[in-house]
């Protein structure tokens, strides 16, 4: 069964070809509601039931039975009717039209990130709505779009993290087809598209996974419950179920990447790990189709494990998201330094990040008790993802504040500038480009009213000890959804304004200038001081050097320039008077002397001499 993909999929003659994993019922049928009719499955090894009928068309609503006494929609369903507990529509996934026989997936060096909520984005809350700003995107200079889960969750309201149905398109953002169409529009634009895929649990609401087969076991606990069986017994049909639904996006969806989702919580000790399975895969489907794809990660352990190619026994993910960077970015503009931010020094901290990627690699984790991390010197830039804020970083907030109200506009222009000048990729959340002042809210709409109410205790629970703020939001109410969307008429009002060509003139030295496209780790060297909160970057490619100022206190700092060239010529100053600043530079200096950089700034100085580094 290894080469079919589960549920209902129509062959090239228009026949449905089904195929249900259920290892735990002695009898399988398909109700077809339009008709009435039932088609029985046929009994297979290791679980496995399987049919072929010409009486099922793509449209029909239907039902599994199981045993005769649960009626349950497909868990391997592309569409729902309504809700995850109604009914799954039979779906052609090969009747759209594609328009992108000529795109070429961009080189993961080259992906500017920029990470958004199909809900939340746009006033249409859908597929529509994002490709209606295809334009603006391409203008701001990102190059590839990630889309926050989009599989079926309860209601219309949600992060999608709630998922319970992996291959079906969430029906209020406008289905598969929808789905399709967007990454089509994309590609025409010259846009990649990621996809958020959670393969670590599944949400509780309409999870009826365990009425067909062994989709969980209690061997591992998680935040979630037990774990998703990726290694006990029984463990093969899973492992089919999340590798072809990994495949069914890149090839039915021309998918260009995936981001898994915290793959620290997936429990796998088998001798091939889930993750280098789906690699395997992703790897034949490359060499059947000639399209590329990347595989990126959210990872918290520092285990280059993750990212080693399989010839070095790694799992061979291409990229992770390293969220010590923005731990020590924030701690170093002034913000939170509880919880796992008590990790972090501040500017140290980010010398450190810039240089190695992990502040921890070896060394005594005081908030997690323990020695964490291991180098990762090896590994280019390209293999990981930085960023000033992401979903989670605000979300998890108990207001959802962003950085542009906890942080000065000077301090949001510095902290965008730290990530765009990394030797990493660098991955925007939607809205920070213009200073969106909306909250980004954790919200629900779970139809279960029990669970609705456990949710909204949980949330009220973790944020206890933040009483004296207020209470937090509820997650519940259609309100705390609408507040979390995207105001998008201040991108014409100021300072938003500004702030929106801040940015774009920022990404386009990030693409244009050679020393900012290399992510040659190797050629980075940095200097800091803890009493001046001050940063020097010095990064280089062949004769062109680059030297970034950055200044994070609130007061004009002495900064020294390097002695690597006689002399050094201005090209961003984030103090700009045309960026709402009043800071001004001369033009060229030279070597060795010292600028005093403006506060909550950062100035780029550059020079093309041929000298020694």
């Amino acid at each position: 069964m290894k080469n079919r993909t589960p549920g209902i999929n129509f062959n090239a003659s228009g026949e449905a070809e089904v195929l249900l994993w259920a290892p735990k019922v002695k009898k399988a049928e398909i109700l077809l509601k339009n008709s009435g009719k039932i088609i029985l499955l046929q009994e297979q090894d290791f679980g496995y039931w399987v049919t072929s009928s010409s009486e099922i068309k793509p449209g029909d609503r239907y039902l599994f039975s199981l045993d005769g006494e649960k009626d349950r929609p497909d868990p391997a369903s592309l569409a729902q009717e309504d809700t995850v507990h109604g009914c799954s529509i039979a779906t052609d996934l090969k009747t759209y039209r594609w328009q992108d026989s000529d795109w070429q997936n961009h080189s993961l060096e080259k992906y500017i990130i920029y990470e958004l909520h199909t809900g939340t984005f746009s006033p249409e809350g859908n597929f529509e709505g994002i490709e209606k700003k295809l334009d603006y995107l391409l203008e701001l200079g990102v190059n590839a779009i990630e889309l926050m889960p989009v599989a079926q969750f309860p209601g219309g309201r949600n992060w999608g993290y709630d998922g319970v149905l992996p291959y079906a398109v969430q029906n209020t953002y406008g289905g598969a087809a929808g789905l399709q169409k967007l990454v089509d529009a994309c590609h025409q634009k010259g846009i990649a598209v990621i996809l958020d895929c959670v393969y670590n649990h599944i949400g509780p609401e309409g999870n009826y996974l365990s009425d067909f087969g062994y989709y969980f076991t209690p061997k591992y606990n998680t935040p979630w419950g037990d774990a998703i069986n990726f290694d006990d017994e029984w463990c093969d049909g899973v492992r089919h179920y999340f590798i072809e639904n990994a495949l069914m996006w890149l090839r039915n969806f021309h998918i260009d990447a995936l981001r898994l989702d915290a793959v620290h919580a997936i429990k796998d000790f088998s001798a091939v790990h889930i993750l280098r399975e789906i690699k395997n895969a992703v790897d034949d489907l490359q060499t059947a189709t000639g399209r590329k794809h990347h595989l990126i990660v959210e990872l918290d352990l520092n285990d280059t494990r993750f990212i080693n190619p399989p010839e070095k026994q790694g799992y061979g993910m291409d990229a992770q998201w390293v969220d010590e960077f923005h731990h020590a970015l924030r701690v170093t503009a002034g913000g939170d330094t509880s919880g796992y931010y008590s990790d972090f020094n501040g500017i140290a901290h980010l010398a450190k990040s810039y240089t190695d990627a992990y502040v921890y690699d070896g060394q005594f984790s005081p908030h997690r008790k323990k020695t964490f991390g291991i180098k990762a010197q090896d590994h280019p830039g390209k293999q990981f993802i930085v960023f000033s804020q992401n979903h989670d970083q605000v979300g998890n907030r108990m207001k959802g504040e962003r950085t542009s109200v906890l942080h000065s506009f000077e301090m949001q222009k510095l902290l965008a500038g730290a990530v765009l000048v990394s030797p990493f990729l660098p991955m925007l959340f939607m809205g920070e480009e213009y200073a969106e002042p909306n909250p980004f809210l954790y919200f629900v709409s779970h139809t279960d009213k029990e669970l609705a109410d456990l949710v909204r205790q949980g949330r009220k629970a973790e944020f206890a000890a933040f009483h004296a703020e207020g209470e937090a939001p509820d997650p519940v109410d259609e309100s705390t959804f609408l507040q979390s969307r995207l105001q998008w008429p201040l991108t014409e009002s100021e300072p938003h304004k500004t702030m929106l060509s801040y940015y774009k003139t920022l990404i386009g030295l990030r693409k244009q200038h050679p020393v900012l496209r290399s992510l040659n780790r190797k050629q980075v060297q940095v200097e800091y001081s803890v009493d001046d909160k001050t940063l020097t970057l010095h990064r280089w490619e062949n004769d062109q050097h680059l030297v970034v100022l950055m200044n994070f206190s609130s007061e004009a700092k002495q900064i020294e320039l390097p002695s690597h060239s006689s002399q050094w010529k201005k090209v961003f100053n984030s103090s700009s008077p045309k960026f709402g600043g009043q800071g001004s530079y001369a033009r060229y200096l030279a070597a060795g002397g010292k600028l005093s950089v403006q506060p909550e700034s950062m100035v780029i100085y550059e020079s093309s001499e041929n000298q020694a580094s």
